[in-house]
């Protein structure tokens, strides 16, 4: 399971012209999901997105968490998170999970980060999205369960 995660001020998913979700200050998750995933991976990579400390504490240091600032998290499902590039001209995604494996991974994961209290907002999965954002920072991170980068 493979994650960008941008640190926000404010972000919003919009579908057909009508906004899914939004958030305020805390990250958006593009989450893409591996055809070999399990919910031993959404649950590592639930837990460490939560709790990973990129927000500023008073020192302007990172040091808090989204459940320290008490933020909200906009999930995007991103199945091109694992488009191989490494031949030709048009991407490859035959790593990525098919939508009847990813999909079920998708809303578990969603459940999982809401139990540990933080607000949520989605966009829909396979659904065509604009997200927009305010990057603060600018934060951007990548986080993989299989821990490759």
């Amino acid at each position: 399971m493979r994650a960008v995660i941008q640190r926000v001020r404010r972000a919003s998913v919009t579908i057909d012209s009508t906004i899914q979700g939004e958030i305020g200050r805390g990250l958006v998750v593009l989450l893409g999901i591996h055809g070999k995933d399990t919910l031993t991976d959404l649950q590592w990579l639930a837990e460490k997105i939560v709790n990973l400390r990129i927000f500023d504490d008073e020192q302007g240091k990172m040091n808090l968490s989204l459940a320290d600032i008490d933020g909200a998290m906009l999930i995007v499902s991103q199945f091109t998170l694992y488009g191989d590039c490494r031949k030709g001209r048009r991407p490859g995604f035959s790593s990525a999970a098919p939508p009847e494996i990813a999909e079920p991974l998708y809303r578990r994961f969603i459940e999982e980060v809401k139990n540990k209290r933080v607000k949520i907002a989605t966009g829909i999965f396979q659904a065509v999205m604009d997200v927009e954002l305010v990057n603060e920072g600018p934060v951007t991170l990548l986080l993989d369960s299989e821990k490759q980068f």
